[in-house]
């Protein structure tokens, strides 16, 4: 969980949107999900931590594809892989020949599949899916941009991550960013570039297989 998505803050004396406009944009947001099937794009990622005066600055590549598979590669070459395809996650370390593996099917804790759930929201299938996962806390407006902040409904997940925030563009909903605001007061935000919208994804960029020379554990295994 310590790698995930989200960026862009507001210039001070920006608007909230009334409920109506909330409705609106949510709706209008929701029915462009349905066109996305695949979606990758480029992402600066900045880590403020309070032990450090200046953040981390680190570039990545995300690529997705409905439902909820994902490979987010941060670092050139990546130093760290988080990759996601149905039922398990791995988080990859490549130079350290080391990786983690996490059932995300039944038989993982309920606790852990609700937060692994969280890493996909920009990619909202329909409105239930969001509602039954987040409480929209507040909806801004500011040069051509919505800013969602939302706190997860999940008990677990707000103990590590209380807020979480959702950047679209107001003309036709494409991710913009994304921003994570841990308990500890640290944050993690990516600015996303290069999107593009449907590419043709080979299945294997969300498949891995642990090479013989590398160490993966289960931190969840009892």
């Amino acid at each position: 969980m310590r790698h995930l998505l989200l960026i862009l803050s507001l210039y001070c004396g920006a608007f909230g949107a009334r409920a109506a406009d909330t409705n609106a944009v949510l709706e209008g947001w929701f029915t462009a999900q349905k066109g996305v099937h695949t979606w990758s794009a480029d992402f600066i990622q900045t880590r403020h931590l309070k032990a450090l005066t200046q953040p981390l600055i680190t570039p990545g590549r995300l690529r997705f594809a409905a439902p909820g598979d994902f490979r987010w590669e941060l670092g050139t070459p990546a130093q760290t892989i988080a990759l996601r395809h149905e039922g398990e996650m791995y988080l990859i370390y490549p130079r350290l020949k080391r990786a983690e593996h996490y059932a995300l099917d039944a038989t993982a804790p309920r606790e852990w599949r609700e937060s692994m759930a969280l890493l996909s929201a920009g990619f909202p299938r329909d409105q239930r899916e969001f509602a039954s996962q987040f409480h929209l806390l507040a909806l801004t407006e500011t040069n051509g941009a919505w800013r969602l902040k939302l706190q997860p409904r999940s008990d677990f997940a707000r103990q590590w991550m209380p807020e979480l925030g959702i950047t679209l563009a107001t003309n036709d909903f494409v991710l913009l960013g994304t921003e994570l605001v841990f308990v500890d007061g640290s944050s993690m935000s990516s600015v996303f570039t290069n999107a593009v919208m449907n590419p043709a994804l080979d299945q294997k960029v969300f498949q891995w297989q642990a090479p013989a020379d590398f160490k993966v554990t289960n931190p969840l295994a009892k």
